[in-house]
């Protein structure tokens, strides 16, 4: 019986083998061996050639090249032309296998992601080398993230059968590596305040901006996710950018701001979002808002009982079907505050129903089709961050898990074949070489 899995191996082993023999030549053709280059206006005189390891789509060759240095300053680095010429990503990998590495990490563990490379019988970068080279690409991301995003924003145009969009804002709680966390939890309660989240949480910030078509259907969407972040600033800075973007593009769009009812997001939303825009509304997520409705029967009639299901579903449909159910919904629990007036939660509701009434009017925006969800940016939270960031044993630092959060962005936005083309354009520099000056004589030297 013939061994056909052992023959696609050897076989495959073998294309490898040739790529890497290829792809080695292409390198050692764009190396320099002259005394002097100019980089970025910039003089190098050539120290000395070794070799080095360079990671390639089809694995690991060892070339040799040039280093060359500022010998006007000695405690510069040395420089390798080769890299600049052919846009070598931090020096280490061929642009093809720095883009794979970075997108299979941006979906699994480092761990994970050398277990696969390994099987699939192409590279085999080690776990540390995949778990740096997220971060030093959202390093220069970062330098350069407003031009960045400028020129995302050039390359993109709305979709043509949009007719409006929706912005959400909300966030998720994420495990960090804050040595300072049960320090400043002591303190807190040391101070007689509430420690909130759970012992070394912090939260993740999530936006969206969701275009949909005049039927109510999903088009397309970018999501952003920030790391922990006073007030969320970074993140809704870049919900504005964006969309900032789009109403420039397309004025005529409808505008919706969708969230929970947290007051943060609401002071964003409605004050520096839905103000900009004159055919806007605010719609308080309804699923949250049934939540609530939920837990004021189940705190009147027992959680989980007939009868609070049955007041429930009565209520719920009452709020999603009538134009006048809020107002109805609120008097329901205002009645049930009475019958129960040493309830604390029944009053928490009624003041949330109340504080939110004028962004709960479900039945007229669903006449006019417009989405009475925030699942779309809940969804974010689940994808971009829960799924990867929350799982057994895991601790972020700022650093790595905005590495993460950025490519997971563009995977989930359809952005990131874009963004990387942007990003590892910055790793390719001009290199010059310094002509050999050639000393002439003549008949008129001794003169």
């Amino acid at each position: 019986m013939k061994d056909l899995l052992g023959f696609e191996k050897r076989l495959h082993a073998k294309v490898m083998e040739l790529e890497r023999e290829i792809v080695k030549e292409e390198l050692e053709l764009a190396d320099l061996n002259v005394p002097a280059i100019v980089i970025e206006g910039q003089v190098y005189r050539q120290v000395l050639r070794a070799e080095e390891a360079y990671q390639t789509a089809s694995g690991e060759v060892r070339v040799m090249r040039s280093l060359y240095k500022d010998r006007s300053d000695p405690g510069t680095r040395a420089v390798v032309p080769m890299e600049y010429r052919l846009g070598l990503v931090e020096g280490r990998w061929t642009p093809l296998a720095a883009q794979e590495a970075a997108w299979v990490v941006a979906q699994v563990t480092p761990k994970v992601a050398g277990e696969l490379f390994t099987r699939m019988g192409n590279m085999s970068p080690s776990r540390s080398s995949l778990d740096r080279l997220p971060k030093q690409l959202s390093k220069r991301w970062e330098e350069q993230r407003a031009a960045f995003e400028e020129e995302l924003h050039m390359l993109e145009v709305v979709p043509d059968y949009a007719a409006l969009v929706a912005v959400s804002l909300d966030g998720v709680l994420t495990p960090m590596k804050d040595e300072e966390g049960p320090e400043k939890r002591a303190e807190a309660e040391a101070q007689g305040k509430q420690a909130s989240g759970p012992s070394g949480y912090q939260e993740v910030g999530c936006g969206t901006i969701t275009f949909y078509d005049e039927g109510g259907n999903l088009l397309r969407g970018v999501r952003i996710a920030r790391m922990p972040e006073a007030g969320k600033a970074t993140l809704k800075t870049m919900l504005l950018g964006e969309l900032g973007k789009v109403l420039a593009e397309r004025p005529d769009l409808q505008l919706v701001a969708l969230a929970d009812g947290a007051k943060d997001n609401w002071t964003f939303l409605q004050d520096k979002v839905a103000s900009r825009v004159r055919k806007s509304v605010c719609i308080l997520d309804f699923f949250h808002a049934a939540a609530h409705l939920s837990d004021a029967f189940g705190a009147a009639y027992g959680e989980g009982s007939v009868k609070a299901r049955a007041n429930f579903d009565k209520q719920r449909r009452i709020l999603l079907e009538d134009p006048r159910g809020v107002d109805k919904v609120i008097r329901c629990v205002a009645h049930l505050c009475t019958s129960h007036p040493r309830s604390k939660r029944l009053k928490q509701v009624l003041g949330y129903l109340k504080e939110n009434r004028h962004r709960m009017q479900y039945a007229e925006c669903t006449e006019l089709g417009l989405p009475i969800g925030s699942g779309v940016v809940e969804s974010a939270c689940k994808t971009l961050v829960t799924q990867r960031m929350k799982n057994s044993g895991m601790r972020w630092t700022q650093e790595g898990g905005q590495a993460i959060l950025t490519m997971r962005s563009w995977c989930q936005s359809d952005r990131f074949d874009r963004a990387w083309a942007l990003l590892a354009a910055t790793y390719q520099v001009d290199v010059d070489v310094i002509a050999p000056v050639i000393e002439i004589r003549g008949r008129f030297d001794k003169v």
